[in-house]
């Protein structure tokens, strides 16, 4: 069976952009074509999944993921890293063969 796994910590940050947008949903992961290593991450927020989607919880956060990008991201963490040069978001993807410097694009 597929899955993703979110960190604690980027569970959090995602539930407190929601809050901040006033927003209810969840956040669709995917990936799209193009970017410098040939993928590039898509990460947005969504309403509802789609009847397709494979849906994950995480304390009480939604994650949706289209058949695919799954095959691209199973197996993925999504993890929110702080640094005092950089804050954000970070990938950490076993099908990942090579990735950029911004870190939102890979070939697999």
């Amino acid at each position: 069976m597929p899955s993703i796994n979110v960190t604690d910590k980027a569970v959090e940050k995602i539930r407190t952009a929601f809050a901040k947008q006033g927003v209810s949903g969840g956040l669709r992961l995917g990936v799209l074509g193009g970017g410098c290593s040939g993928l590039s991450y898509q990460f947005k927020f969504d309403t509802r999944p789609r009847p397709t989607d494979h849906i994950f919880e995480f304390s009480g956060v939604q994650v949706y993921v289209d058949p695919k990008s799954m095959v691209f991201l199973d197996g993925m963490t999504l993890d929110y890293k702080e640094s005092i040069m950089q804050s954000g978001f970070a990938f950490e993807n076993p099908h990942a063969t090579k990735s950029c410097g911004c870190g939102t694009s890979f070939s697999a």
